[in-house]
């Protein structure tokens, strides 16, 4: 099978953005319900959520203080704001818009109804009456989504690059969460241990893992096997080494694969050699650090190699 790569590309733009919308409203249920739980004294403080999401410079650009009200309106109401639900949703509908001929039928429709929900309730959901039911039919809407393309694509080209951008997605949100939220936690210096179980334990929910924890390693939640739970479980869908094996399985395929398969494979080496018990927070910040800039390497390999090959 032959492909466009102006399709291509609209395929791993429209599987990136749906998986960040979905991604960016479990971050932020999981937050709005660990806030209900601590301590405000052991608070993070709602500017995390836009630490994670590395979106820092555009957010100070339009709001002085970080506060719930600023954060949440910029992440879940702003249409022009490249970490907002409203954004991704906006452009996983129009990359689906002009790739509909090679998807089923059902997605046009389904996705179309996710931008509408989302239009009409977002700014109507920033406060606390409505927000936890508007993250989770965006949650669910997504999942519709994903489930129907599963269910129903065939396994071609279109199916390898909307998987590939929806894998390569995830493994970066989960290094962002893991990056941020770990670096608070253990710079906390043991401040507030009684509560850091509880925000580990939000950091799996965000993840949509904290009940694969539980069933795979166990009731304690604790720092080291998290951030091993997270990064190495080769059987856990959100984990970044069973994203590494997928995208792989993906690339296999393609022809000109080589040079994303030698940065994929660089960084499951890299994964491979990742000890949390041996590694100070200094060390392990900077770990992560490396590893999103090698997957920063392989978006910038696939986009070379299939979508503009001709680029110098």
């Amino acid at each position: 099978m032959t492909m466009l790569s102006s399709v291509a590309e609209r395929l791993y733009w429209m599987g990136r953005y749906l998986e960040r919308a979905e991604d960016s409203a479990r971050l932020v249920a999981a937050y709005n319900h660990l806030i209900m739980d601590i301590p405000r004294a052991a608070e993070l403080g709602w500017d995390v959520l836009v630490r994670i999401l590395d979106a820092e410079p555009v957010f100070y650009q339009q709001y002085r203080v970080g506060n719930e009200q600023n954060v949440l309106r910029f992440l879940m109401a702003e249409e022009d704001s490249c970490a907002s639900i409203p954004f991704a949703v906006r452009w996983a509908r129009e990359n689906v818009r002009t790739t509909r001929d090679v998807l089923p039928e059902e997605t046009w429709e389904q996705i179309n109804e996710l931008h509408l929900y989302v239009s009409d309730a977002a700014e109507k959901s920033v406060g606390r009456r409505n927000r936890q039911a508007f993250l989770e039919e965006v949650i669910s809407r997504c999942q519709r989504v994903n489930g129907m393309l599963s269910s129903s694509l065939p396994r071609d080209h279109a199916h390898r690059f909307l998987r590939l951008g929806h894998l390569l997605e995830r493994s970066d949100m989960t290094t962002r969460l893991m990056d941020v939220g770990t670096g608070e936690i253990l710079g906390r210096a043991g401040t507030h241990e009684a509560t850091d179980p509880l925000i580990w334990t939000s950091l799996l929910q965000a993840l949509s893992s904290f009940g694969a924890y539980r069933r795979m390693i166990g009731p304690l939640v604790e720092a080291q096997e998290v951030v091993e739970f997270v990064f190495q479980e080769p059987l856990l869908p959100r984990s970044v080494a069973f994203c590494l094996a997928e995208i792989r399985l993906e690339l296999k395929p393609l022809k000109n694969h080589e040079s994303a398969m030698r940065i994929l494979n660089r960084g499951r080496r890299k994964l491979g050699k990742l000890q949390p018990e041996q590694m100070s927070r200094e060390a392990l910040h900077a770990y992560i650090d490396e590893f999103q800039a090698l997957l920063a390497d392989l978006h910038d390999a696939i986009t070379a190699s299939w979508f503009h090959p001709d680029t110098p």
